[in-house]
């Protein structure tokens, strides 16, 4: 167990946190949340000792190995797969030991270690999280000097999965991953034996992996038990009934204050006055525990263009060598909501590039519709901002015609104010230059917008935020994201991008998650054991926590958005296909292809709707 008590801490002054008081149980995996700036990182440079404490104390089992993600990404002549398996420095070193030794005791001793650490079966344990990471058989065996950063980073996650330290410290590890090392890195968290702390966005994650929730809020610490949804609605909860009380205490000292003025003067009523005085001096004010709420995400809405806005037949993508895709078949119109799906390396970044116009088919042909407009948010061009400009000063540039006012205006519906408008961009948050960035991108109303993980560093007020502007666009959207909450709120159909080529997959999320794991291994190797384990009592499984009506209905009113949507895509393609015109100007391929579409919209229509028809009876039987 990890036992915080009377935790103080400041920075520069500023209190960071303030008496703050939270027990973590042993062998939990628990998520730990709070806005950005909270002081979610500095907690684990805290309790690493990294960083001293003001005051209070952080107590932490007896020799307990503490381990998290290395800030230098391995780059040595070593190969991924020697670079993990040093990681367990005991058995690294017992391995050394083996082969020098000479006592027969010693020899002895160092193989019966061996195998109490299961240390023969480590090479395989450490395949397996590579291959769950995205390495395949090959790439184990290459040096990791070869690799990029970001590759290096997924090798550095890696070993300190393989390490199992007692205390497992991990500061968002999805941000380097694509959707499928974090779908894998979800079901290998949810099996860990021993006590995990993560700090993670990932509301996918959050419910699937972890048993937990520390809550970082007002510099205090809470602790809830259960996955993120059922943290958030006894938050809620809590929140309403704090306010309900502080609204019941006000109006209570309002009318004994109205008393005490009104017969304060007379004489029959002085000493009730003064009584009544006295009471309201001793009774403590209900704070009003509130959560400053996000800004919002506004995507102005894009002229309808006429469809399609952009097909390809027969196209091919390379750079100058082997094609990277090949036979490229698909049509692009203003209402569609697309994921793409498959590991990174595959060419889910080329196919963007394409569908922004920053790359041209090598062959094939390409139409594209006159005046389309397309946005295009790629995770490397946060480093596109000019660090040493304002915001003020690139919605400037933008808008040279504009009064100051105006440009503060539009900044300060994207969320920027007086206190962030004039601050540098290379000082900004990560999350708010995402938000200056999303602004830029979305300013002129683009017909398609291409974002490639657009959530990495956004918390998860602003995911939501984010949500419920797409949802709310009026413009297609080509999503890439590890975020499969995201994934599975925005997109109606689903790319796969695997072995060159790009298809449509039928499926849905849950579908490709198992598709994923089978692929990957669904299941961890073993966890070296430290020591034996005790028998535990059998224990009732606890059930699921169940929503709150509020989040009931919300659910059921997003399905029904969704299932409306879909039906006005359904209703644009049969107007489409009634018009007699269309079959004298358009080859047999487009008709197919827009058959299929068809036929891909109406099995979204149909899943949505059961969704819905669930939905709504959940909240029919919680009425």
């Amino acid at each position: 167990m990890i036992t915080i008590r009377n935790l103080n801490y400041s920075i520069e002054g500023k209190p960071l946190f303030t008496e703050a008081t939270a027990s973590i149980p042993p062998r939990t995996t628990v998520g730990v949340v709070g806005r950005n700036g909270c002081g979610k990182t500095t907690l684990f440079k805290l309790i690493r000792g990294e960083l001293a404490l003001d005051a209070g104390d952080i107590d932490i089992p007896k020799n307990a190995r503490i381990g998290g993600v290395a800030q230098e990404a391995p780059a040595s002549a070593m190969t991924l797969l020697e670079t993990v398996l040093e990681a367990d420095t005991e058995r690294a070193e017992l391995m050394r030991r083996a082969d020098t030794a000479t006592d027969p005791t010693e020899i002895a001793d160092i193989q019966t270690r061996l195998v109490d650490i299961d240390a023969h079966s480590a090479e395989a344990r450490a395949a397996s999280i590579l291959q769950g990471l995205g390495f395949d058989a090959v790439e184990q065996a290459r040096a990791c000097s070869e690799f990029s950063g970001g590759w290096r980073m997924r090798v550095a996650l890696a070993a300190v999965l393989f390490s199992a330290p007692d205390l497992l410290l991990l500061d968002e590890p999805t941000n380097y991953l694509d959707l499928e090392g974090t779908i894998w890195l979800e079901n290998f968290l949810a099996k860990y034996p021993h006590t995990c702390l993560i700090i993670s966005h990932d509301r996918g994650l959050l419910n699937r992996s972890v048993k937990g929730i520390l809550h970082l809020m007002d510099g205090t610490l809470t602790y809830y038990k259960g996955g993120y949804d059922a943290f958030d609605a006894m938050r809620q909860a809590r929140l309403e009934q704090q306010m309900a009380s502080k609204r019941k205490q006000d109006a209570q000292r309002e009318h004994i204050q109205s008393f005490v003025e009104r017969f304060r003067a007379k004489a029959s009523k002085a000493r009730q006055a003064q009584s009544r005085l006295k009471m309201l001096e001793k009774m403590k004010p209900i704070a009003a525990i509130t959560e400053n709420a996000v800004a919002e995400f506004r995507f102005r809405t894009p002229e309808e263009l006429p469809p399609p806005m952009i097909t390809v037949e027969n196209g091919e993508l390379n750079y100058g060598g082997p094609a990277i895709l090949s036979k490229l078949n698909f049509r692009l119109d203003q209402d569609d909501r697309i994921a793409l799906l498959g590991a990174n390396g595959q060419g889910k970044s080329t196919l963007s590039k394409l569908l922004a116009g920053r790359m041209q088919l090598a062959d094939g042909t390409e139409f594209r519709t006159k005046k389309i407009k397309i946005g295009y948010f790629a995770q490397h061009q946060l480093d596109e901002l000019q660090e040493d400009e304002t915001p003020l000063q690139h919605i400037a540039r933008e808008f040279p015609f504009e009064t100051p006012s105006k440009h503060r205006a539009r900044l300060g519906a994207a969320g920027f104010g007086v206190d962030t408008a004039d601050v540098t961009a290379k000082k900004l948050s990560g999350g708010q230059r995402a938000r200056l960035l999303m602004m830029l991108t979305t300013l002129e109303a683009p017909h398609l917008l291409i974002l490639d993980e657009p959530t990495n560093h956004l918390d998860i007020e602003s995911r939501e935020a984010l949500i419920h502007a797409l949802n709310d666009y009026g413009g297609a959207v080509i999503l890439v994201s590890h975020d499969a909450h995201l994934v599975e709120m925005v997109a109606d159909r689903f790319w796969l991008v695997h072995d060159g080529r790009v298809k449509p997959y039928d499926g849905d999320m849950n579908d490709y998650k198992t598709f994923l794991l089978s692929q990957r291994g669904g299941a961890p190797g073993p966890v070296k054991p430290k020591e034996a384990p005790k028998p535990k009592a059998a224990k009732k499984t606890p059930s699921a926590p169940k929503k709150s009506l509020s989040n009931l209905r919300s659910d059921a009113a997003k399905c029904e958005a969704r299932v409306a949507m879909l039906q006005k895509m359904l209703d644009k393609i049969d107007e489409k296909l009634s018009d007699a015109a269309l079959y004298e100007n358009v080859s047999s391929v487009e008709l197919e292809r827009l058959g299929i579409k068809r036929a891909e919209v109406v099995d979204g229509y149909q899943r949505a709707e059961d969704m819905w028809l669930k939905a709504m009876d959940a909240v029919e039987k919680a009425e």
